[in-house]
């Protein structure tokens, strides 16, 4: 059960924005991420709570910030539910989607064990909903995603294939590289992994 902690800033000018401590394993039917999310003053920013199925689609997702709170799932496209910090006025919401992002790396993961791409395959577009920081308002945006290669690295504990992905805003034309081993993101715009207590787990090759 990996288990670290990432530190998240803005990638355009590298104002931090706290750190995510987070634990995640694959189970028998999917993948769960858990995580507390910490300001740059050490007070608590949020949480994150997210359940794949076994063809990573979310299956359960929860997220809090700033006291508004999301909760959604894979139901005709992604459907959730956004609470306003008095909880007096919840709202609905249902895209044709495939999936949901926001901050946190572990929607990247989320969207590899999704799309289940090979290295040298052309580049597959996903529409996600993605929940944006302060208040998790939602937005749904189209991405063209594809695994450029797999490198196998020499470690203490064995070698350690880190698949390197390019990413790509369709609406602006944005390109930005993501690094990921197993279900731990290495590197990507925002995000740098700072700590890791266990190696990351490898996930199922597709069609095992």
């Amino acid at each position: 059960m990996p288990r670290g902690r990432y530190s998240l800033h803005d990638s355009h000018d590298h104002t931090p924005l706290g750190e995510e401590h987070f634990h995640c394993a694959p189970g028998p039917s999917g993948w769960r991420y858990v995580s507390q999310i910490t300001t740059p003053s050490g007070d608590h920013g949020g949480s994150v709570d997210l359940t794949l199925d076994e063809l990573g689609r979310p299956i359960r997702v929860e997220l809090n910030a700033a006291s508004w709170q999301v909760r959604g799932a894979a139901l005709e496209g992604v459907t959730w539910v956004r609470t306003d910090p008095t909880g007096t006025h919840a709202t609905e919401g249902n895209v044709p989607a495939h999936a949901f992002t926001a901050t946190s790396p572990a929607f990247l993961i989320a969207t590899t064990r999704l799309l289940r791409l090979t290295p040298g395959s052309p580049a597959t577009r996903v529409r996600l909903v993605a929940f944006t920081d302060p208040v998790l308002a939602p937005r749904t945006l189209d991405q063209s995603w594809a695994l450029m290669k797999s490198e196998a690295h020499a470690t203490d504990n064995g070698p350690l294939t880190v698949d390197e992905y390019q990413v790509s805003a369709l609406d602006t034309g944005e390109q930005h590289t993501i690094h990921i081993a197993g279900d731990v993101v290495l590197s990507a715009p925002g995000i740098e992994l700072e700590h890791l207590e266990t190696p990351p787990s490898a996930f199922p090759e597709p069609g095992m």
